[in-house]
């Protein structure tokens, strides 16, 4: 396992693209996984996708305290409701913000094994699941804040 370096915003458009599919798991896939999960540990982070790292794979990690869970391919495919709460991110340092996520979502990908999974989430899992499957699309927690609600927390 290696760290990784995390892309920012204000200097990485990688972060602004949209992230490929992953068509074969191979060994630097699975590498990437390995390493992405010791580069978000390292900076106490609770998830973390592939374009944070300055790859443009629609792979992701994430470990709310419950244990690690990789995903590849992530999707949601169901939401249910509605929650509010603050918001950061390793690529956007300094800054956080409240943003709505749905409550509840169920999110399909496939496992480090290739076989296909599906994961159902509520609250701060969902909420991760959420910010993490946006970074492979290119949009960043900062782009759904509720603008009267955001703060640097570099002051």
């Amino acid at each position: 396992m290696a760290l990784r370096n995390i892309t920012n915003y204000k200097t990485d458009d990688i972060l602004r693209k949209k992230s490929r599919r992953v068509e074969k798991i191979e060994e630097r896939i699975l590498q990437l996984l390995d390493d992405m999960v010791e580069t978000m540990y390292k900076e106490d982070g609770v998830g973390l996708a592939a374009p944070q790292v300055g790859i443009l794979k629609r792979v992701i990690v994430v470990d709310i305290g419950e244990g690690i869970i990789k995903l590849i391919n992530p999707e949601i495919v169901e939401q249910k409701g509605e929650q509010q709460d603050e918001e950061g991110c390793l690529s956007v340092p300094g800054i956080i913000g409240e943003v709505k996520r749905p409550y509840k979502v169920k999110v399909k990908g496939l496992n480090e094994l290739g076989e296909e999974i599906e994961i159902e989430a509520t609250g701060l899992l969902a909420r991760a699941f959420c910010h993490e499957i946006d970074h492979l699309d290119g949009i960043l927690f900062i782009d759904k804040v509720i603008s009267s609600n955001i703060r640097n927390t570099n002051i």
